[in-house]
């Protein structure tokens, strides 16, 4: 009798233990789909047999063991972060890469192949004053080219800054975030699961925007530094970042736009650190991209460059000649004005001088010998220079913008490559992951089947053990 009463509690322990892992079962299925979530696996103890003794055999419910590989987890992070970086850089890239049409038939191309044009049409009729008018409005369709150009490039980089600022506002919500999972895991729940879940997720959405390093810790917290040092988040305190414009003392183009900064929490600056996720991106579209086109602290921008150069060398051009040969003589006036004490805002200010008229612009090349068209002459063959003066590097104006697109167009090829290649990874780190810890639905499907039966043949063995009891019982009685 007692033998027939253990079995029965044994088996009530096993129905017990089967009813645990057919909940479990239904959690991973219900949870397959939630942001974060590791599979989950019940544990079954045997125990020991031994009629002998006593010991009637059967299984219990042991600890629910967690499928996560934080190793996977890791690698998926790191290639989020970079998949980030590219993500970003390609949109950046593709805002501007409009402005740098190298075909001639839209912007300063264009326009400075049309006024080359008519200094060509001049040098064959130099008192013609409609030609000269051509000019005239030729080299302001330049000078508004290059205003546009300028105008519209500024406008990205106060859009890169807006970006750069909400990019950080955003790292800093998702750290509070993760601040808070943390003050609960403080509490006692360290080994709640679906705090586990939501600490990943919120971990894989921040690892987007900044590349970062997160280890868990025995108390079930998770720490986050950047770039090695730079703390995010440590127990239940939270290390926020902010940005900003910065110029520094001593600029040798003070008046240049400024570049965008990062300051860690205690006031470091370690914008040159941050170079991952959709920030980096940022900071380096934005100081590096932009700033080499419109100038910085340290350089006045190729852009402005190119300006200055044209502005500068067909004014020298004009002031050369002559007017009127005299007497008296009547000498040449600059055609475009700009800020000759702002080189980084050359192109800003580029535009012509209103005061000029077409009777105004020299015709005559002083020489010696005095050419009649000497100065159309010379202002036509900077389409194709071959004096050093003429030219910008070493290269004409138009190759020189061509290398400004060039560089554009291949930072843009380049960063759709890596694009294309940082998805690939990412997806095989996901792949990885989730054969470590993704729920199989097919899977879950044949463990459900397996259990159900065997739930089904312990109660039909709780059954005859029952009857049996009963017949036992009623022996007694007779």
């Amino acid at each position: 009798m007692a033998n027939l009463l253990a079995s029965l509690l044994a088996s009530a322990g096993t129905l017990e233990a089967y009813g645990r892992v057919l909940e479990n079962t239904q959690n991973n299925v219900s949870n397959a789909s939630t942001p974060g979530f590791a599979r989950q696996r019940l544990n079954l103890q045997a125990q020991p047999f031994d009629p002998a003794s006593g010991a009637s055999g059967g299984v219990r419910a042991g600890v629910i063991e967690n499928s996560r590989n934080e190793y996977a987890e890791t690698t998926v992070r790191e290639q989020t972060s970079g998949s980030g970086y590219q993500d970003q850089l390609v949109s950046s890239l593709s805002e501007i890469e409009a402005h740098f049409d190298i075909s001639g038939k839209a912007g300063i191309p264009q326009a400075l192949n049309s006024l080359f044009e008519s200094f060509s049409s001049w040098a064959t009729t130099p008192g013609n004053a409609a030609v000269r008018q051509t000019v005239i409005e030729k080299a302001s369709r330049l000078a508004d080219a290059f205003q546009q150009n300028y105008n519209a490039l500024a406008a990205k980089a106060t859009s890169a800054d807006q970006q750069i600022r909400q990019t950080v506002d955003l790292i800093n919500t998702k750290v509070a975030e993760l601040q808070n999972y943390n003050k609960i895991a403080l509490q006692g729940n360290k080994n709640d699961s679906g705090l586990n879940a939501r600490m990943h997720a919120a971990l894989e959405e921040l690892s987007q925007y900044v590349d970062f390093d997160a280890s868990f810790q025995a108390d079930g917290s998770v720490s986050i530094v950047m770039n090695g040092e730079t703390p995010l988040l440590l127990d239940d305190k939270q290390y926020s970042l902010s940005a900003g414009l910065y110029q520094p003392d001593g600029a040798i183009y003070p008046s240049a736009p400024a570049d965008d900064r990062i300051l860690a929490s205690d006031g470091t600056d370690i914008t040159a650190q941050t170079s991952g996720g959709q920030l980096g991106a940022l900071l380096k579209f934005r100081n590096q991209t932009l700033a080499s086109l419109l100038g910085n602290s340290s350089q006045p921008g190729d852009l402005n460059r190119l300006a200055k150069q044209i502005a500068s060398r067909i004014n020298e051009i004009f002031t050369s000649g002559q007017v009127s040969a005299g007497p008296p003589e009547v000498a040449g006036v600059p055609l475009f004005t700009y800020d000759a004490t702002n080189d980084a805002a050359s192109a800003q200010t580029m535009a012509i001088d209103v005061s000029v008229t077409p009777d105004q612009l020299a015709s005559i090349g002083t020489g010696p010998p005095a050419v009649s068209n000497g100065v159309p002459l010379a202002l036509s063959q900077l389409a194709t220079p071959l004096a050093a003066s003429d030219m910008i590097d070493g290269i004409s104006y138009s190759q020189f913008f061509g290398q400004m697109a060039g560089s554009v167009g291949s930072d843009l090829n380049e960063a759709k490559n890596g694009q294309g290649f940082q998805q690939s990874l990412l997806s095989q780190a996901k792949g990885l992951r989730n054969q470590y810890s993704g729920v199989s639905l097919d899977q879950e499907a044949a463990i459900l089947i397996q259990f159900q039966r065997a739930y089904q043949a312990s109660s039909r063995f709780i059954s005859i053990l029952d009857q049996l009891t009963q017949d036992a019982i009623n022996i007694i009685k007779q």
